[in-house]
């Protein structure tokens, strides 16, 4: 069995156990550290923590006394750790502790730790700098406060003294609007590592940052994580729950890895997605537990004046060994993805509770730049999800998303207000239990999607389904165990599609102009 070596800080380390596993190891085995046992897992991703600086290790993973396997790594070099309660934090749920925690952060000197030992450390807004590395440990809990007056705000658009460019800071939902910013929050920072086995708590409610969610009062709501403009960051391990809306925003920023963390958010809190990378390139998502209120990951690039004056995609996205239990979408792309999404793999997963597996969301009016290419699922297990695969091009977002400009179905012309979706490959996908549709795929008639190729795909349906609509745009009904439904698709492949149980046809094909069909 192959153990490999995903990363390693001066006191953490994630390893990966390829057993074959989605998510979880087939069976449990034992992590032993320089001939001692370390933990038990059954996580394909482990992370081991408590570790020394500038030393070496092998761990090795045993199955009973049977030996697996075994990977030999050297811990970082460190300079310094910071304690935080050396700073004047308390860490008793009670005083305000962000003065104190800022001193530490902004007097970390490079290669060096800011340590938060168990408490509960009470914070607003803490604001990153670079080459940094935070562990939270175990029973430590970063608790925000929910007074708005509390929290900066970001503008969302400031104008150059010479008037020839603009500092966008602020954004909500792909637009640049004002903010407040986030709990963690980083602008323009790089090389900064935040690990542990420590909790980030948004502390919201339905008293407070889920109240009237669509309003915007003072300014639109923080992110539980947000960073801007920034590059070689990574998080690893730490729970994030109870955000106030998107819990991990990466905004326009580079070479990103997220490593078996967990988001947690309850199914009925506003807006509260997993993990929305937008305008960002180089991400790695590998490992991650999501239980949320939206979608638990969703991919975005901006809506129309964002995408169009930056024309920065998302792009080089690679999801992996990940667990998605109840959201809206397993993985969206969209609906603000005016800037585009490219190159995004999504393999080695798990999908259960979801309404949707993929779910892409885009309409009329999102603009040329706005092209999903080279999409790629492979391997997932899927259980429970409503409906798999979802590829709306009438999404009714907006105030203008139920005018006939979004919805007809009727062909307008080709100009510079239409989106485009070009390669979506779909291979090894075991899908049990579904309620509403096999598939759903409803592209342009003026733009129609260029090619959907789906090989090795199992489709059963639940025995007693719930009756949903596969798609949020005007026209489409309500359904249980219908087929693979596909309108307005230039080239589609079925190799050793299966789809037992439905009501009905199982393929209703419109507007295929070439389908290649193998059994």
């Amino acid at each position: 069995m192959e153990i490999t070596l995903i990363m390693q800080t001066a006191r953490s380390a994630s390893i990966e156990i390829k057993d074959g596993g989605r998510h979880f190891t087939k069976k449990p085995y034992t992590v032993r550290l320089n001939g001692r046992d370390a933990l038990t897992t059954e996580h394909t991703i482990t992370s081991l923590y408590n570790l020394k600086p500038d030393t070496e290790y092998l761990a090795e993973v045993f199955d009973a006394d049977e030996k697996l396997g075994e990977i030999s790594f050297k811990t970082d070099y460190e300079y310094v750790t910071l304690d935080v309660t050396k700073f004047g934090a308390k860490g008793d749920g009670e005083h305000d502790d962000t003065h104190f925690i800022q001193a530490a952060i902004m007097a970390c000197p490079r290669d060096s730790r800011i340590y938060f030992p168990s408490g509960v450390y009470r914070i607003t807004s803490l604001f990153l700098k670079s080459h940094i590395r935070i562990e939270l440990a175990e029973g430590a809990e970063l608790r925000a406060f929910t007074d708005r007056e509390r929290f900066p705000i970001f503008p969302a658009m400031l104008q150059s003294y010479d008037e020839t460019d603009e500092y966008n800071l602020g954004t909500w939902e792909g637009n640049p609007l004002p903010m407040f910013s986030g709990i963690i929050c980083g602008v323009g920072v790089e090389d900064v590592i935040i690990y542990g086995k420590g909790t980030v708590n948004g502390n919201s409610s339905k008293d407070t940052w889920w109240k009237d969610p669509k309003v915007m009062k003072i300014a639109f709501r923080p992110r539980l994580f947000f960073i801007s403009g920034c590059r070689n960051i990574t998080l690893q391990g730490v729970k994030f729950c109870n955000s106030p809306s998107w819990t991990l925003h990466p905004y326009f920023s580079d070479n990103l890895k997220f490593i078996g963390v967990t988001v947690e958010n309850p199914a009925d809190s506003h807006n509260t997605d997993g993990l929305d990378p937008e305008s960002c390139k180089n991400v790695e998502i590998l490992g991650v537990r999501f239980s949320v209120g939206d979608d638990c990951i969703a991919v975005k690039s901006g809506k129309i004046y964002m995408g169009r004056k930056h024309k920065t995609p998302s792009e080089n996205i690679h999801i992996r060994q990940c667990l998605m239990e109840d959201g809206h979408g397993a993985v969206t792309l969209g609906s603000e993805m005016a800037g585009g999404v490219v190159k995004l793999t999504v393999e080695d997963c798990i999908f259960r509770h979801t309404d949707r597996g993929l779910r892409i969301k885009t309409r009329r009016g999102r603009g040329k730049d706005a092209i999903l290419d080279d999409i790629i699922f492979k391997n997932l297990t899927l259980d429970n999800v409503m409906t798999p695969l979802v590829v709306n091009s009438f999404y009714f977002c907006d105030p203008d998303g139920k005018t006939s400009y979004v919805q007809s179905r009727e062909p307008y012309p080709v100009d510079d207000r239409t989106p485009v979706i070009k390669k979506m490959v779909f291979e090894n996908m075991e899908c049990t239990n579904c309620h509403v549709a096999a598939a759903y795929f409803d592209g342009l008639p003026e733009q129609k999607i260029e090619e959907i190729y789906m090989k090795n795909i199992s489709i059963r349906y639940a025995e007693n389904p719930k009756c949903d609509v596969p798609a949020m745009s005007e026209g489409v009904k309500k359904s249980s165990r219908r087929g693979l439904f596909a309108r307005n698709v230039v080239r589609m492949t079925l190799e050793n599609v299966s789809i037992e149980g439905q009501d009905g046809e199982a393929y209703e094909l419109i507007g295929v102009d070439e389908l290649i069909h193998k059994l």
